[in-house]
């Protein structure tokens, strides 16, 4: 039962919270999957990443493009704020660049790069006779008809879920024209 005191209460909170607060978004079919944490390999459920922007890239730390986790430190740093988050997947598919362990990989990324946006265990990028291609990949790539041909491949997935657009290894996160197609990302409602 509703007192007058409760009911002028709910009437104050309502009307002190922002006007731009909506209700959380359903958790899109991209994201609904969890993969364990590269540090301590706890479950880490994406839906949590409703409503951002991500940028998802299999990783690896002895290949020709491995200083791109510094352009990909800077790009989460700039825009986390705004809504962006860096999702890397360490992967061996490619020219097996990435033999080590979990705590090598981590250590490898804090050390040398200074990597703080979220990072999952080692995984399989490539779709391949015989192993099982992580499903959040096989998604990706199903979207916009390309799978990752080599290391630091990079997924831009719009704030839906749904929009997914793909880059090559060899676009550079710190690139002016990459960071405008995430400014433009961030800025859609």
């Amino acid at each position: 039962m509703k007192t007058p005191l409760t009911a002028a209460l709910a009437g104050l909170a309502m009307a002190a919270a922002p006007a731009t607060w909506a209700a959380p978004a359903e958790c899109p079919s991209l994201l609904a999957r969890q993969f364990p944490r590269l540090q301590d390999e706890k479950p880490q459920d994406l839906c949590q990443y409703t409503g951002r922007v991500l940028l998802v890239v299999n990783t690896a730390s002895f290949c020709g493009y491995t200083p791109q986790y510094k352009s990909l430190e800077a790009l989460y740093d700039r825009y986390r704020g705004r809504g962006l988050v860096v999702l890397g997947f360490p992967s061996n598919d490619f020219g097996s660049q990435e033999p080590g362990d979990a705590k090598q990989i981590a250590e490898f990324c804090e050390n040398t790069y200074g990597v703080r946006f979220p990072m999952f265990a080692k995984t399989r990028v490539a779709a391949s006779a015989g192993s099982a291609q992580n499903p959040l990949f096989g998604e990706l790539a199903r979207r916009t008809g390309q799978a990752p041909r080599w290391n630091f491949h990079k997924y831009l997935v719009a704030r839906d879920g749904q929009a997914v657009s793909s880059f090559a290894s060899d676009v550079d996160p710190a690139d002016p024209a990459f960071a405008a197609r995430i400014e433009k990302l961030l800025d859609a409602k």
